[in-house]
C-alpha cells in the first residue's frame, strides 16, 4: 500500500472504526486515542496491507486489544489504589520553615539562587559559579547581600518578654 493509498484508507476507515470503537469502549475520545495508535502500527506495516486484503480488520483488532489493554491497566492501578490505605494527616509546615520560604520568595532571583544552592544544597562557591556562569566575586556578593536581606526579612520586630527581638530564624547548621 503506498502513502497515498494508506491516507485514502485512513480518512475512509477511521470515522467508521471511531464510531465501532465508541461502541466498545463507550467513550468517543477514548475510542479515537485507540484507533490512532492503530493506525499508527499499521503505517509501518502498510507494505503488508495489499497481501492482508483486510486492512480495516487488522486496525479494528489492533484497536480493540489496545482498548482492552488500557481497561485492564486501569482497573489494576484501580484495585491498587483501593487496597492502599489514605496516607494519615500530615503534620503542617513548619513555621521556620514557612518563614524561611516566604524570606526567600522576596529575595532577587539571583541571590534567592546562590543562597539556595550554597546553603540548603550544599554546593560550593565554586560551583555555583561555574553551574551559572558567574564569577566567584559576584557569587560571593550575592551570597553576602541575599544573607543580609534574609536576615532582615526572618527577625521577628517584637521583643519577646526579656526584651530581646527573637533571632533570625537558622538552618541547624548555623547557616541560613
Amino acid at each position: 500500500m503506498t502513502e497515498d493509498e494508506f491516507d485514502a484508507f485512513y480518512a475512509a476507515a477511521f470515522p467508521r472504526l471511531t464510531g465501532q470503537l465508541s461502541a466498545f469502549t463507550g467513550d468517543r475520545e477514548e475510542a479515537q486515542d485507540v484507533v490512532q495508535e492503530a493506525f499508527v502500527r499499521a503505517w509501518d506495516r502498510r507494505g503488508d496491507f495489499l497481501a492482508d486484503e483486510a486492512p480495516e480488520a487488522w486496525i479494528r483488532t489492533v484497536a480493540m486489544r489496545l482498548a482492552v489493554s488500557r481497561w485492564r491497566r486501569a482497573r489494576r492501578w484501580l484495585e491498587l489504589v483501593r487496597r492502599t490505605p489514605p496516607p494519615g494527616s500530615m503534620p503542617g509546615p513548619d513555621p521556620d520553615h514557612t518563614a524561611l520560604v516566604a524570606a526567600l520568595r522576596q529575595l532577587p532571583k539571583a541571590q534567592r539562587m546562590v543562597i539556595v544552592l550554597h546553603h540548603l544544597c550544599d554546593v560550593s562557591v565554586e560551583q555555583i559559579a561555574s553551574d551559572t556562569g558567574a564569577p566567584v566575586g559576584t557569587v560571593k556578593a550575592r551570597l553576602y547581600r541575599g544573607r543580609a536581606a534574609l536576615a532582615k526579612h526572618l527577625t521577628v520586630g517584637e521583643a519577646d518578654e526579656t526584651g530581646e527581638a527573637d533571632a533570625p530564624v537558622r538552618k541547624e547548621s548555623g547557616r541560613v
